[in-house]
């Protein structure tokens, strides 16, 4: 399992070194890292949410072929298939994306736990312990203000993400929108300060790219009633 994890978390490494070596900054490093990470990502990240979408709007029909057929399961399979392929839905595809993610979210998080693992750079051994705004020492844990910040911004990605999500799926989400976040700041109690300034960071951009996702989604939404009324006074 670390080899595989190394073998993101390595190539991350580089980049990271590769952008210090320009900034001079390890804190800032970590930003634009994290920024350069979630850009590649959002591609992935957009289709996971439309995905999502599209199954919470098929719920109702998806629940009632589940009660009507309740009693026969092939019947039912089949029907739910017939759905799917009428609407154009893969309830599969959403999990692509995530898995897609993952590794490359693990291999980031290896490589800011333990940087010196996966960088060899001689520079690299000074930079992770550089001072940034008021954390002295990125290599050592910051008592409250990432944490916290980290936290709160878990907390808030998962409410974006359960508005957007069947309601089948927010029942299992729900009690792991207090549990995270507060997983996450203790944590970030104890790892490096530049793990949680990722986090905080990550959650930031995805809480802001998910703002933007929802507000199109709402634009295509209105613009399809529009039209479909417009087709029915004709």
């Amino acid at each position: 399992m670390n080899k595989l994890i190394g073998l993101f978390a390595e190539p991350i490494g580089s980049l990271l070194a590769y952008i210090y070596s320009f900034v001079n900054n390890y804190g800032l490093a970590i930003i634009l890292l994290t920024l350069f990470v979630r850009i590649c990502l959002l591609p992935l990240y957009t289709k996971q949410i439309k995905s999502s979408a599209a199954i919470a709007e098929i719920q109702p029909k998806q629940r009632e072929i589940q009660i009507r057929y309740a009693n026969d399961k092939e019947t039912m399979n089949r029907k739910l298939q017939e759905l799917y392929a009428q609407e154009k839905v893969n309830p599969v595809s959403g999990c692509l994306p995530l898995l897609v993610q993952m590794p490359i979210i693990m291999g980031l998080f290896s490589l800011l736990r333990n940087p010196l693992d996966y960088m060899a750079q001689p520079e690299m051994v000074v930079a992770v312990h550089e001072a940034f705004l008021w954390i002295p020492d990125l290599s050592q844990p910051d008592s409250w203000i990432l944490p916290i910040a980290a936290g709160l911004s878990t907390f808030f990605t998962y409410s974006q993400t359960m508005g957007s999500t069947p309601s089948d799926a927010n029942n299992m989400m729900s009690g792991m929108k207090y549990f995270f976040p507060i997983m996450i700041f203790m944590m970030g109690r104890t790892f490096p300060s530049g793990l949680a300034l990722y986090w905080a960071v990550g959650n930031g951009l995805m809480i802001v790219q998910t703002f933007f996702l929802n507000k199109q989604k709402e634009k295509q939404a209105l613009r399809t009633e529009v039209e479909q009324a417009l087709k029915k006074k004709k």
